[in-house]
């Protein structure tokens, strides 16, 4: 065995002092998810296990660990929306990871203002530059190897409209790195942010 790799089965525990999974697999795009329940309460919160799956019809999909208030109201109303969370809001993303009653609109709590959506009765967040509008088509309780069933669901939904600030549509193109998205990395408090210096340009063999 090569000393020189460290190799666990992480049902036997990684014996590390932080859990490397969520950092080999990363960084992860962030899922910034604004939903309200049946009553049109409101709520929002960051997912970390988030990405998107199919471009037509576009698919992006973000994972529950635990039953929590998102899953919840998704499950009531088949509607969310995804909101880019950036570098200036950051600390207001951070903020609506607080575990608070179902009651507690966080976009009160951060200090984030409602938008209207143009498709879906869920607001959007007015100072994210880009929010997708999604109705939900799958939400999957995981399982693992041996068909027991784990306590995670994967919501799964179409976009059905779009909105980008057009200051990040340079000549007709979405520029990322104008746009400063964070990324949650490993350990208890990592996150990257993405600019133009770590941008290369690859084109697929014909």
């Amino acid at each position: 065995m090569n000393d020189q790799i460290h190799f666990y089965e992480p049902r036997l525990g990684h014996g590390l002092p932080h859990d490397p999974f969520n950092a080999i697999v990363g960084p992860r795009p962030i899922g910034w998810i604004s939903s309200h329940d049946a009553q049109g309460r409101l709520n929002l919160a960051p997912y970390s296990f988030f990405n998107g799956f199919n471009y037509m019809p576009p698919i992006i999909g973000f994972a529950s660990v635990g039953a929590k208030d998102t899953l919840r109201n998704v499950q009531q109303t088949r509607e969310f929306a995804w909101n880019l969370a950036t570098r200036p809001l950051a600390e207001q993303m951070n903020q609506t990871c607080a575990t608070v009653p179902p009651e507690v609109d966080e976009f009160a709590l951060a200090g984030l203002t409602p938008a209207p959506s143009r498709v879906i009765a869920v607001p959007r967040v007015a100072e994210s530059p880009v929010s997708l509008e999604c109705r939900v088509t799958q939400v999957i309780q995981l399982q693992g190897a041996d068909g027991s069933l784990v306590e995670t669901w994967l919501t799964l939904g179409e976009v059905v409209a779009v909105h980008i600030d057009k200051r990040l549509l340079k000549a007709g193109v979405y520029d990322t790195a104008a746009a400063r998205p964070i990324l949650r990395g490993g350990g208890p408090a990592a996150y990257f942010e993405i600019d133009a210096a770590q941008r290369f340009s690859m084109h697929r063999p014909r």
